[in-house]
């Protein structure tokens, strides 16, 4: 059997905070013995409050005026505590008080909404990922400033067509540090990362309907190019002047004899170097993407690029295998390397 709570409200003057005669009048709310207290924002003369009564005395117009207020102020607790009963919610005198004050109905904006999300994933999702939350971020303020004149909006606002809208501002926009538009497949990254922090909302229940139900991303397939062995000598074979170049193609044919990618490689240190029990040399690592544990044998060629680093001043401060260098310049190096040895193919 259901258990009955025990409800009461009471009207109450704090006579020990008396200031020109007056003090503050208060709605005090009791379910199962525990109250809580809501301050009404009046005043009245301690000399015309009825304690018994829970009431001001007399029948002057001040008077009449705060008895009728704290009448409908009970009508409304009344009415509040009768709401979370029939939607069968907690009854407490915390929750009967927020629900007066409308406290229960928060509303959550979008940007809250995405600090929300970077705040709760920074420790468990990778810097560089993270780094990508805070660009969706940045363009859909730029959105919301540019296209929709505010600062932000309400989740409970979203619909099709904001995200539709979002979509096509993506796709003309030109960045900053761009010289062309945003290509099919990062403008579906933007809007992929947009629809898992709305999804979270929606499994939180700040939102009472997933706004992307009819949404069909539309990414584009990229097949990529494999290097001919050839291809690959040259650029092995190509010796460069300018030290950048030549670290950049010692990491690009390290990567191609070892399976890492450029975050993998970047984060690699001598303790990842380790002797196997068939007596060769190995890299044991985790990758950064899924985490998993990975064991490559170490080749005569990268382990030979590993040599050839050993000691050298760029890495003194970075315990690493190798200098540490950005991902953007690196591919933008690479462009170059590729045109210095012939090959005609896009490398990265």
């Amino acid at each position: 059997m259901k258990s009955q709570n025990t409800f009461a409200i009471l009207f109450w003057v704090s006579s020990t905070r008396i200031k020109n005669g007056q003090v503050s009048v208060y709605a005090r709310i009791t379910v199962n013995g525990k109250r809580i207290n809501i301050s009404l924002k009046r005043k009245v003369a301690l000399s015309e409050w009825n304690s018994s009564k829970g009431r001001a005395r007399g029948t002057k117009q001040e008077s009449r005026l705060l008895n009728r207020y704290l009448d409908q102020v009970q009508s409304r607790i009344y009415e509040s505590y009768e709401q979370l009963r029939a939607e069968n919610e907690l009854i407490s005198a915390q929750t009967i008080k927020a629900r007066f004050l409308g406290e229960d109905d928060q509303e959550y904006s979008l940007l809250t909404l995405v600090d929300y999300h970077n705040t709760q994933m920074s420790e468990t999702l990778s810097y560089s990922t993270l780094k990508n939350y805070f660009t969706t971020q940045k363009y859909i303020r730029l959105f919301l400033l540019e296209k929709r004149k505010k600062d932000d909006i309400y989740i409970s606002k979203l619909t099709y067509r904001f995200i539709v809208d979002f979509e096509k501002f993506l796709r003309s926009h030109v960045p900053d540090d761009h010289q062309k538009p945003m290509g099919n497949n990062t403008v579906m990254k933007h809007i992929q990362r947009l629809r898992k922090m709305v999804t979270l909302a929606y499994k939180m229940e700040w939102i009472d309907k997933d706004p992307f139900i009819r949404f069909k991303p539309n990414y584009i397939r990229n097949d990529r190019e494999f290097l001919r062995e050839d291809e690959l000598l040259a650029i092995e074979e190509k010796q460069f002047t300018i030290e950048r170049l030549q670290i950049v193609k010692d990491l690009f044919i390290f990567s191609c004899y070892t399976g890492l990618s450029y975050i993998d490689v970047m984060q690699l240190s001598e303790e990842n170097v380790q002797l196997g029990i068939d007596g060769n040399l190995w890299i044991i690592t985790n990758r950064q993407k899924t985490d998993k544990k990975v064991r490559i044998p170490l080749l005569k060629k990268a382990e030979d690029i590993i040599n050839r680093y050993k000691g050298h001043i760029k890495i003194k401060s970075s315990a690493t295998l190798f200098p540490i260098i950005s991902n953007q310049k690196l591919n933008s190096y690479l462009k170059e390397i590729a045109d210095l040895s012939g090959v005609k193919r896009t490398i990265s």
